[in-house]
Order: structure tokens, then sequence, then C-alpha cells
């Protein structure tokens, strides 16, 4: 379980460009809850996933991850618990590096490293099986440089990998704003299989109203720093864009065009 309790978070403060960009955040995810957030560039989206992932402290509050206080531990044990995956296709993976070079380190993350090999013929195998799980072929490049892959494959690559562990949480930061549509499908479902099969905690940041609608088993609506709505599984069910448009909009809200556009 999750729990953010006051969490806040000011940039530059005391200065013409301070920005308060968390303001008294409190949030609880259940074991295995999705959730989708949404809203407009400077709601605080990616900032809430930062803290949360340790990138930022937080001003003040606490952040609690299945009874451990994440936010007083080190990057390595958070490391242990909280997986992500960035907008950026090349974000999560090293390109120089092959296909199950990768996914070694994945396997290691938040370990203490050693000098044993890293790919040995057992972790081929579970790797090769892992990889043909994504559908893309992969399994028969294992040994291609990762920077040879499309940005979809990448994606999927960075989902597997950041899955590897079965990390108590997953922080899905716009991972598939960098891609076009048909990859984007293709990796949206791919993140809803993954999530599922590994009965993963997750929290999915979008600028695509419909994605976060469809994605996940609740919805949270945030605008400066706030979170101004949250939607339960029922209530996102029957939700639309227009009734997400209609909150927005009464809590005088303005969306970005990318948001309106999604």
């Amino acid at each position: 379980m999750l729990k953010l309790t006051g969490v806040s978070k000011t940039f530059f403060p005391g200065t013409v460009n301070e920005r308060r960009a968390l303001s008294g955040i409190d949030l609880t995810l259940e074991t295995g809850d999705f959730v989708t957030i949404i809203g407009s560039n400077g709601a605080g989206k990616s900032t809430l996933l930062n803290v949360i992932a340790g990138t930022i402290p937080p001003d003040a509050g606490s952040i609690e991850l299945d009874g451990v206080r994440v936010d007083k531990v080190s990057e390595s044990a958070r490391a242990r618990m909280i997986a992500r995956v960035f907008q950026d296709p090349q974000a999560g993976t090293a390109p120089h590096m092959s296909i199950e070079q990768n996914l070694a380190v994945a396997l290691t993350r938040g370990q203490h490293r050693t000098l044993r090999r890293g790919v040995s013929s057992s972790r081929k195998a579970r790797f090769r099986e892992e990889l043909r799980s994504l559908g893309l072929g992969l399994e028969n490049r294992m040994t291609h440089r990762v920077g040879l892959l499309s940005g979809g494959q990448r994606q999927a690559l960075s989902l597997l990998m950041a899955s590897f562990t079965a990390p108590a949480l997953l922080l899905l930061d716009e991972h598939t704003a960098a891609l076009d549509p048909e990859r984007a499908e293709a990796v949206l479902k791919l993140t809803g299989q993954v999530v599922a099969d590994g009965q993963l905690s997750a929290l999915m940041v979008t600028h695509n109203m419909e994605h976060a609608l469809r994605m996940g088993n609740r919805l949270l609506m945030m605008h400066e720093g706030r979170i101004i709505h949250q939607l339960t599984s029922s209530e996102k069910a029957d939700a639309t864009v227009s009734d997400l448009l209609a909150l927005f909009a009464s809590a005088n809200a303005t969306l970005d065009d990318r948001t309106l556009l999604g």
C-alpha cells in the first residue's frame, strides 16, 4: 500500500520564480490499484511521481510504501521497491548494451553489484521466455544493442525491465507520449498485461483523457498542485471525456491544447 500524507513541494522558494508544485497531497493506493493521473502542464503530475521515486525531495509530508517511510531510505533501498518507465524511450535502457545485458541489470536493480557473470545460461533462458511474452520477436535478438530498437520496442523492453523484480509500485510517466498512435496503443495494451500479470500497484501519468479513462481502476485529476477530483472504479467506468472536461471546468482549471487534443 502507498500512502502520501501532506506532501508539498515548492520550487525556487522566496524568489520571483517561486512555484508551488504540490500542495498538501493526501493519497492512498491499496495493493493492486492501478491509478491514472490527468491534468494540464504544471498541474504537478510528474512532480508527484518524482517525489515518490525520490528524484525530488518533498518539502513536507510523508511517503509510506508497504509500511516503509520511503522518503527516509536510501536511493538503492527505494529502487528495490519502486520501478519507473519514462516518457523518453531512451531513458529507461542503456543503448550501448545488448537486450540481455539490459535485462541482467534490471534483474539486480537495487542490489549490491558483484563481478559475477551478468548473463548466465539460466538467465538467458528466463530472458528469452520473458521477451517472448512481448510478441515482438526480441527473444531472437537478445545480443543486439538496444540502441538499434524502435521507440515502441524500447518502451516495451522498459516495461518488462521495470516489472522484472515485482516492484511494490510501478510509476509510468507519460510513457506513450513520444510514440506514434499505433505504437502507443501497443504499449498501452502491454502495460495492462504487465500490471495484471504481475498484480502490480501502478500510477500512470498521461495527457490523454481517453487513455486515463480506459486504463486502471481509479482516476485522479490534478490542477495547480492539488488533487481536485478522484473517480472510483465505478465512476470511471461510466465517465466520458466530456465528463472530465466538465469537472475541470467546474474547478476553473484551464487545460492546454495537448490535454484537450489527447
